[in-house]
């Protein structure tokens, strides 16, 4: 089915980039007449053997890119040069489009040249002209070469194999992921079989075969799952694993515990090692709106670089292990993987670090590890609430009763040993994988980005997420904020040709009609504040209070997805903004106390809500504080605080203050009045925090 969908996918949008090959392929030249540079992308070689420089000068390289709306139009093409005019022969896999027909996201491929020291530069042309088609070819070049790559594992005695060229081989019609005379990238998966060719009822193997024509030169994407969600008597699993490629073992792990639902991932190189180093334009990335407006002018300490590739080693990057994200996802307090990005990946974004970017790139490998992964045996897919709607992880097995089917949609219970360190948690879960599948293109994202989107949608209980829609008002705000998040980002990228897309964008859709409809005003029992403050949101003070910093998160997520072009987001952030622009601006409430720990909405549960941020300020704070004239000296000594400084650790990288500067940043677009004045007294505050250490909150308004 994915082989079928990416085809059609290729034969609609080939007008908008594959046909760019024919148009840049000589090696010498100026680029195409009325071109224009969209963005620059840095390449660096790997070196060689102990140092040693790179012994060819043209090498394959493959990224993903994302291009704002409009800057690559349907009726254009894709055209990429060097610095001094020569052309680079470009391969455009187009993913993603915009509601214009521009294409939003691509994976790229390009033979580039690189000067002595292994750099270069490439310049990303849009050009006017009408493109040519340009057909892929099936895998038969690299079988004839010899490719050949397997996976062994040895388990209770047995012992099971999945072989990528015999699958290659037998398959007459591979899933297809990229398509082109540069690269061509085909899917293939089986169960891992016994010598006598039964197969595991739990293991299976999906390899991802890059391979570059003409260049004995390929990339093999391993992934070993444990995660059917309908199979029955799920388990942890234990056993020796080793990877060959060209006949030879390039890994090997004793005792490998996988965990129940569950995946893990490693990528070889085949033939030519090509490894690279790409550096992506960082404001163009910004500029596009699909990542956050980060403040540029942050430099990421080399410190914190340094501690990030102290801690990514070891048990943390091998099969099983977490990368940089907290294994207990509930786990509380200031942490770095909190945010719409995760600090490393700001780091990433911002400094276009290597280390950065092995760490991001990594610990998105890691993903997989958390015992959320459900895969359909009959769609090959994550399992969808459209399949599913009475599907969950928490409630009784009568919830899970589809009146329909008159068929219980309970996952199997274990059926041996599914202890496991790690807790996936949508109130903590961080966004771990779209910034990786953005810049890279890899297929592996893209479907953890769905994995996790999914986990959101059916982990509560069916009722309570009107089944089939995926609501996610009943869980903790915090929780919604995040689940929105993912929500959004998944409908964003995910490529036009996949099912999953509609169904994001219908999920999304829901949520937002659901937010709309609830907030307004409702005569005495009105919300001023902007604020949620159902009795999921009142966690605190016997069913009194809110966190604003939980609600700012979920303001954030809704200025997010108004930024990516989300209509329905507009109305709901006009709303939601006048929460942290009124903790700013209103007469009733001082500014020093916007990010006090708990903010009170009523005197006691059931009874009416404030009507005005003044009794919201004087239930909220103490009584010796309030009578202080706001942003006093006075106030100053008695808080311990310099003049001007907030509440709740300023000077704190994740300390509250920056826990509402994304959603301040955010509502300065919402259009309701006071936002940039919030803004200016926000950015004008005495006391700030360092963000060149952990930036994953430091974004500003756009311009």
């Amino acid at each position: 089915m994915l082989a079928k969908r990416i085809v059609v996918l290729t034969l609609l949008l080939l007008d908008v980039g594959l046909g760019n090959v024919a148009q840049a392929q000589t090696s010498s030249g100026t680029s195409p007449s009325q071109s224009a540079t969209i963005t620059r992308v840095k390449i660096q070689r790997a070196s060689g053997p102990s140092g040693s420089s790179p012994t060819s000068a043209t090498a394959p390289v493959t990224f993903g890119q994302v291009f704002a709306q409009g800057d690559l139009p349907k009726s254009g093409s894709l055209s990429a040069s060097l610095d001094d005019g020569t052309a680079v022969r470009l391969q455009v896999d187009p993913k993603a489009s915009n509601p214009d027909g521009s294409i939003r996201h691509a994976v790229i491929t390009a033979l580039v040249p690189f000067d002595r020291y292994g750099k270069t530069t490439l310049l990303l042309n849009r050009n006017a002209s009408a493109p040519a088609i340009s057909q892929g070819a099936g895998p038969a070049e690299l079988l004839s070469n010899g490719f050949k790559a397997d996976v062994q594992i040895k388990l209770n005695g047995e012992t099971y194999t999945a072989s990528a060229d015999e699958l290659l081989r037998s398959t007459s019609k591979p899933s297809v992921w990229l398509s082109g005379p540069l690269v061509n990238e085909w899917h293939v998966s089986a169960p891992l079989k016994s010598d006598k060719g039964q197969a595991h009822p739990h293991l299976t193997a999906r390899f991802a075969i890059r391979s570059y024509t003409g260049m004995h030169s390929a990339t093999v994407d391993v992934v070993i799952e444990n995660n059917w969600a309908y199979a029955p008597a799920p388990q942890n699993l234990i056993y020796d694993v080793v990877v060959s490629v060209a006949g030879k073992a390039v890994y090997s792990k004793s005792a490998l515990t996988h965990f129940h639902h569950a995946r893990w991932r490693k990528v070889f190189w085949w033939g030519s090692d090509n490894t690279v180093a790409i550096q992506h334009d960082t404001a163009y990335l910004i500029a596009t709106k699909a990542v956050p407006n980060y403040d540029q002018s942050i430099r990421i300490a080399p410190l914190a670089i340094q501690k990030m590739d102290a801690r990514f080693v070891g048990a943390a990057t091998e099969p099983m292990g977490n990368g940089l994200a907290v294994p207990y996802m509930p786990t509380t307090g200031g942490r770095s993987d909190i945010g719409l990005l995760p600090g490393w990946a700001v780091s990433y974004l911002l400094s276009m670090n290597e280390i950065t970017r092995k760490v991001t790139l990594g610990t998105a490998d890691m993903s997989g590890t958390w015992s959320m992964h459900y895969r359909n045996q009959i769609t090959d897919r994550p399992v969808s609430l459209i399949d599913f709607p009475y599907m969950t992880l928490v409630g009784s097995a009568s919830d899970t009763y589809n009146p329909k089917t008159k068929k219980s949609e309970a996952f199997p219970p274990c059926g041996g040993d599914c202890a496991t360190p790690y807790s996936a948690d949508t109130a903590h879960e961080p966004a771990l994988t779209y910034l990786p599948y953005l810049v890279t293109g890899d297929y592996y994202y893209l479907e953890e980005l769905q994995f996790w989107t999914m986990y959101d949608l059916f982990q509560s209980n069916p009722g309570y997420r009107a089944n089939i829609k995926g609501l996610f008002h009943q869980t903790q705000v915090r929780a919604q904020a995040w689940s929105l998040r993912d929500l959004t980002y998944a409908a964003y990228i995910t490529p036009d040709a996949d099912p999953f897309k509609k169904q994001f964008e219908q999920f999304l859709s829901d949520n937002l009609d659901w937010y709309n409809a609830t907030y307004q005003p409702k005569g005495s029992q009105a919300n001023v504040f902007g604020a949620l403050i159902d009795a999921n949101a009142r966690e605190y003070l016997d069913q009194t209070a809110i966190s604003p910093w939980q609600d700012d998160f979920f303001t954030s997520a809704v200025g997010r997805a108004m930024e990516l072009g989300f209509d329905k987001a507009k109305p709901l952030l006009a709303w939601k903004a006048q929460f942290p622009i009124k903790r700013m601006t209103d007469p009733g409430y001082c500014w020093i106390a916007a990010a006090v720990y708990t903010f009170k909405v009523t005197d006691h549960n059931g009874a009416p809500f404030y009507t005005d941020m003044s009794s919201a300020y004087l239930a909220s704070n103490p009584s010796d504080i309030t009578a202080l004239p706001c942003a006093s000296s006075a106030m100053a000594s008695a808080l311990k605080l310099k003049t001007n400084e907030m509440i709740g650790h300023s000077d704190e990288p994740e300390g509250f203050p920056s826990n509402m500067q994304p959603a301040l940043a955010l509502s300065v677009h919402s259009g309701v009045p006071g936002a940039q004045q919030a803004w200016q007294r926000f950015d004008s505050r005495s006391v700030k925090p360092d963000y060149s250490v952990a930036p994953q909150f430091a974004i500003i308004p756009r311009n």
